[in-house]
C-alpha cells in the first residue's frame, strides 16, 4: 500500500537530513506506530505520504514515495485525498466550516459522495466518536480534545484507504483516546485500512500496532515488531520501561500481559509502601471561591473552589469539555467569569494591569503557537527576558533543558508542536510567578523532555511557587502531582492525594498502578526504590 524508496529529505540551511536513505513497505491492513524523539522527522516521515512534503513544507524530497499505487512526485495532495485521509497536530488550523456536522461531511463533499451516503457516514462517525451532542456546535466553541475528535472524524467518515495520524489522542481524555483508537482498529481489521500513527504517549498506542517504525534521529528508520523496537528504542511507555528495569522476556505490550509477568514482583513488594510525596504545608497564595463560566447557555464552570498552596503541584484532571481549561483561564484573570472571587496575594489577577497579573499568574495555554509572534526563536527568549526582568539566557537554559536540539534561529511556525511547546513553557516559566498554569502540557512532548518538565516544575514548587497543571496525562500526573482535583461538567468532583484519586478508576489510573495493584505504586521509580530497598 505505501512505498518509501531510498528516500531521503532535506531541508534548507538544515547540518543534515531529517531523513536519510530511507526504504520501508507498509502493507494494506497495517497499523504501524511512528515513535522517536522530539525533532527527529516523525511530522516529515507522514508528511511524505500525502504528499505534503514538499509541495507544502519546503526542503528537497530525493526517492520515491508511492501510495496505493500512484506515486507522489506526480499526484500532488488534491489528488491523493480519495485515498489518504490525514489528520494534523493542530486540529483547529485544519479546520474548513463552522459546525460540528458541516466539517464531518466537508471531505466527502469535496469527494463527490452521494448524499445519501454522506449522510449515514456523518451519522455513524458522529456515533462512534462520541460526538452527536455536539452536531450543531460551533467548531470554536469546543474543547482542545472535542476538536481533535472532529478532525479525526472529519478523516473517517472519506473511507480513506490510508490513514495517517499525528499525535492524534495527545488532547484526548484515557476513555475518549481508547474509544477512538479502538474505532481505528476496527477499521484496520474489517476494512483493511492501513494507518500511520505518530505518538508520544506510547502507553495508548503501542498494544494496537502491527509493526513500529522508530527514528533514532540520525535519519534513518528502523522497522520492526514493536516489542523489538522497544526493546532498543530511547523513548518507552512505562509499562516497557518496567520490563527493561525487570529483564522481561518477551517484552509484554499490554497491562494485561505484563500483570502476569509481574508476579513474583508483587509478592516482593507486598506490604511495602512507596515513597509518597507529602501535601505542601506552605502559605496559601491562590484561593477561588464560587467561580461560574457560562458561554451563552452552557456552564461551562459551576461554584468552583480551588485552593493552592506554595510547594504544591496539582494535577486538574477530567474528561473533554468538563470545564478545565475554562477554570484556568478564569483563575488567570483573562478569561470569562460571571461569578466568584479570585485572590492571589492579596488581589484580584482579573483586576491588575497585564504586567501586573503576569507576575501573580502564569499560564501556558493548549495552542502554544498564539503566544509565538517573533520571527526566531532567539528573538523570542529574548524578549522574555527583557519582559521578565530576568537575566539574559534565562530562557534559553530552560528551554535548552525541556528541547536541547531547537536551533534559536529557526521561526517559530517552523518547529514541531512540541517544540513550539516547549519553547513557550520556557518563555513563561521565565517570569517565574507566583502561580503557574499549565494547559495540557505535555501536547507533543516525548518521555524525556516530560521528565525535564517535571524536574523544572518541582524547582518551581521547591522556590514556594504553586503549579497548577490540567492534563490528560495520567503518567504525567503520576510522576508530578500532590493533589489530583477531578472535573466532570463544570463540577469538581474529587480532590484529594494523587495516589488515592489517580487508583481510585481504571480510567484514569497509570500504568504502573494498574500492573501491580491492589499494592499502592503508581511510577517505575518508586517500584526500583522499594526493590532496592527490598535488597534486589
Amino acid at each position: 500500500m505505501i512505498t518509501f524508496d531510498r528516500v531521503t529529505v532535506m531541508y534548507a540551511e538544515a547540518a543534515q537530513p531529517t531523513l536519510r536513505d530511507v526504504t520501508l513497505e507498509i502493507a494494506e491492513g497495517e497499523l504501524c506506530l511512528v515513535m522517536g524523539s522530539t525533532g527527529t522527522g516523525k511530522s516529515t516521515l507522514l508528511r511524505c505520504v500525502n504528499g505534503m512534503m514538499p509541495t507544502f513544507t519546503g526542503g528537497t524530497l530525493a526517492g520515491r514515495v508511492v501510495v496505493a499505487g500512484r506515486d507522489t512526485r506526480f499526484y500532488p495532495p488534491r489528488d491523493l485525498a480519495d485515498v489518504v485521509g490525514v489528520v494534523g497536530q493542530d486540529p483547529l488550523a485544519g479546520f474548513v466550516t463552522d459546525t460540528v456536522e458541516e466539517e464531518l461531511a466537508y471531505g466527502m463533499e469535496q469527494l463527490g459522495v452521494p448524499p445519501d451516503v454522506m449522510r449515514k457516514r456523518v451519522e455513524e462517525t458522529l456515533d462512534v466518536l462520541g460526538l452527536a451532542d455536539l452536531r450543531r456546535r460551533a467548531l470554536y466553541q469546543l474543547s482542545g480534545g472535542q476538536q481533535q475528535r472532529v478532525a479525526i472524524g472529519s478523516a473517517l467518515a472519506t473511507h480513506a484507504r490510508v490513514l495517517v495520524l499525528d499525535e492524534p489522542t495527545s488532547a484526548l481524555d484515557p476513555t475518549a483516546a481508547e474509544e477512538v483508537l479502538a474505532g481505528i482498529t476496527r477499521l484496520v481489521h474489517d476494512l483493511g485500512v492501513t494507518v500511520l500513527v505518530a505518538e508520544h504517549r506510547l502507553e495508548r498506542v503501542v498494544q494496537y500496532a502491527d509493526r513500529a517504525l522508530w527514528l533514532p534521529g540520525d535519519g534513518t528508520v528502523r522497522v520492526g515488531p514493536p516489542a523489538e523496537m522497544l526493546a532498543i528504542s530511547d523513548v518507552a511507555p512505562p509499562l516497557v520501561e518496567l520490563g527493561r528495569r525487570l529483564g522481561w522476556t518477551p517484552m509484554p505490550l499490554s497491562v494485561r500481559d505484563a500483570r502476569r509477568a509481574a508476579a513474583p514482583e508483587r509478592e516482593r513488594l507486598a506490604g511495602m509502601t512507596p515513597p509518597i510525596s507529602a501535601p505542601a504545608t506552605g502559605t496559601e497564595l491562590l484561593r477561588a471561591a464560587r467561580i461560574l463560566v457560562r458561554y451563552g447557555e452552557v456552564t461551562a464552570v459551576r461554584e468552583a473552589d480551588v485552593t493552592l498552596r506554595s510547594g504544591e503541584i496539582v494535577a486538574l484532571m477530567g474528561r473533554n469539555g468538563s470545564g478545565k481549561s475554562s477554570l484556568l483561564w478564569a483563575l488567570q484573570g483573562s478569561g470569562p467569569r460571571q461569578g466568584g472571587t479570585v485572590n492571589v496575594a492579596g488581589v484580584d489577577p482579573a483586576r491588575q494591569s497585564a504586567s501586573q497579573a503576569r507576575a501573580l499568574v502564569g499560564l501556558v495555554p493548549q495552542n502554544a503557537s498564539d503566544l509565538l509572534y517573533l520571527d526566531t526563536v532567539a528573538d523570542e527568549l529574548a524578549r522574555s527576558d527583557l519582559e521578565s526582568a530576568a537575566r539574559p539566557g534565562t530562557a534559553a537554559a530552560t528551554l535548552r533543558r525541556l528541547a536541547p536540539a531547537v536551533d534559536p534561529t529557526t521561526h517559530p511556525r517552523d518547529l514541531s508542536a512540541g517544540q513550539q511547546l516547549a519553547l513557550v513553557l520556557a518563555i513563561q516559566l521565565t517570569a517565574a510567578p507566583r502561580v503557574v498554569l499549565l494547559d495540557e502540557p505535555t501536547r507533543g512532548l516525548d518521555y524525556t523532555a516530560k521528565a525535564e518538565l517535571v524536574r523544572v516544575l518541582e524547582e518551581l514548587a521547591a522556590d514556594g511557587h504553586a503549579v497548577l497543571v490540567s492534563t490528560h496525562d495520567v503518567e504525567f500526573s503520576a510522576r508530578l502531582a500532590h493533589r489530583v482535583v477531578v472535573m466532570a461538567e463544570g463540577d469538581i468532583v474529587s480532590d484529594g492525594p494523587a495516589a488515592d484519586v489517580l487508583t481510585a478508576s481504571p480510567a484514569i489510573a497509570p500504568q504502573i498502578a494498574k500492573i501491580l495493584a491492589p499494592l499502592p505504586f503508581l511510577t517505575v521509580g518508586a517500584v526500583e526504590a522499594a526493590l532496592t530497598e527490598a535488597g534486589r
